[in-house]
């Protein structure tokens, strides 16, 4: 097998939770690539201030958008249409993890959750491949999820779990209905275990009992999860790489 991500250089990719971590970092790597990426963000500074230092002009862009708003959903999209052109990529990066039991957790806090890991992500994706199949791309959605969206190994992250089992569901359900369609749009669920960024390992509010519980799992890089969306990215036509686990030694 033949592994080139050559087929996306010059198109467009769609990076949600691009202003930090793993989605950071896998915008940094399309552009290396040569992608052309749009990083949609609430902190759209933070992105702004990337697309600031990229070495390549007109590679990088930034839009202000919260996932869990559908209006602003649509506003980014048909922004990126008009102005960079269709989408031939999207990750589903941005997400929030909560570190409390679930008798602790607030009404709000987890509509808060359930919107953004996966009301947003679903309308995002639906229109996406809307997108695709308007323009008659064969695309590539890639969400990710998480090692918790297979295996739950404690209480303490409230209805996160829960809602990373429904991305793993969505994402069957999305092959299922792109197959049945006809499409030739590809769909990837990237499953990472525990990655340093600033929800977990790097959060300076961590409570100790999550610090305590951190401190006893291997740890994952941004990196890591990059290599592993670039992968799936890079396979041929023909191939659908359906789930990626990854889990540190």
């Amino acid at each position: 097998m033949v592994l080139s991500i050559a087929k996306w250089v010059g198109k467009v990719a769609v990076v949600t939770g691009a202003s930090s971590g793993i989605g950071a970092a896998i915008v940094d790597r399309l552009i290396e690539k040569g992608v052309i990426v749009v990083g949609i963000a609430r902190r759209v500074e933070l992105i702004e201030k990337r697309a600031k230092s990229c070495t390549v002009k007109e590679k990088l862009y930034a839009v202000k958008a919260d996932i869990t708003k559908e209006d602003q959903i649509l506003k980014a999209l048909k922004w990126v249409e008009d102005n960079v052109g269709p989408i031939h990529v999207l990750i589903n990066s941005a997400g929030v993890i909560l570190l409390k039991g679930l008798t602790e957790t607030s009404t709000e806090d987890m509509k808060t959750i359930l919107e953004l890991n996966v009301l947003g992500l679903s309308i995002i994706t639906r229109e996406v491949v809307k997108m695709m199949q308007a323009h008659k791309i064969n695309g590539h959605i890639i969400h990710i999820n998480s090692t918790l969206g297979h295996q739950v190994i404690s209480h303490a992250f409230s209805i996160y779990p829960a809602t990373k089992f429904a991305v793993t569901a969505l994402t069957e359900t999305l092959r299922q209905e792109l197959n049945s369609l006809g499409l030739k749009i590809k769909v990837t669920s990237v499953s990472p275990g525990l990655v340093a960024t600033e929800m977990t390992t790097l959060n300076k509010d961590i409570l100790p009992e999550a610090k305590e519980m951190f401190d006893k799992i291997a740890i994952l890089q941004p990196a890591d999860v990059v290599d592993a969306v670039v992968y799936a990215l890079s396979t041929p036509e023909h191939v659908q790489v359906h789930e990626l686990t990854l889990t540190g030694l």
